[in-house]
Order: C-alpha cells, then structure tokens, then sequence
C-alpha cells in the first residue's frame, strides 16, 4: 500500500503499517470504543516523579534501557489531566515504542 507522505525515519512506515493492522483488528473486535482518560491521580503523578528520576539516575550511570524511557514516558503520560498535553505525552510514547521495536529489528537474530 503506498501512502501521499512517506515516513522519514527508518522504520517507521512498517511501524505504522503494524499499528494500523492492531487498530484495525481492535475495532472489528470491540468497535469503535469510547473511556474515559482515567489520568491525573495524585498516585500517577507521584509515579511519573519517581519514573523520571530512576530514568534520569540510570542515564548518567550508562544503565539506561528501553523500559526506563517507556516508562517515564507513559508515567507522564498518565499523570496529565490536559487533553491536549495528554495526547502530546502519548505521541512521545508512540515514538518510543516505535524507536524501542526499530532497535529490536536491527539486532542479531539468536
């Protein structure tokens, strides 16, 4: 399938082809469904707080993984009560995932 806008980071035309496919399958399943955020809780912005420093601790030692990114990342996310900041922190945790799964495909196979 080709697209008017080609994608300008390696990998992720394929990323989004995937996420297209999951959506699709989501939607045929469940329908076109409707929640609500479920965000802000002072437990989830205490969360975000202690994610971003163990992030943070773990990039100046050099121990920093994809989970402590993604982790901080959906943290902030899940403490934000503004819509549109909130869909700010979800596109940044869409951009790790895609970034996480283009290191995945780029490694040795076992």
């Amino acid at each position: 399938m080709s697209y008017p806008r080609l994608f300008s980071t390696p990998g992720v035309g394929a990323f989004a082809e995937a996420v297209d496919d999951e959506r699709y399958r989501q939607i045929k399943k469940w329908g076109d469904q409707r929640h609500p955020d479920g965000t802000g809780q002072p437990y989830f912005v205490a969360a975000a707080d202690v994610a971003r420093k163990e992030c943070q601790s773990a990039a100046a030692d050099g121990s920093v993984t994809w989970r402590h990114i993604l982790a901080e990342e959906v943290g902030e996310a899940f403490a934000e009560t503004d819509p549109e900041m909130l869909a700010g922190e979800l596109v940044q945790c869409a951009a790790v995932i895609a970034a996480w799964i283009a290191d995945l495909a780029r490694r040795p196979k076992p």
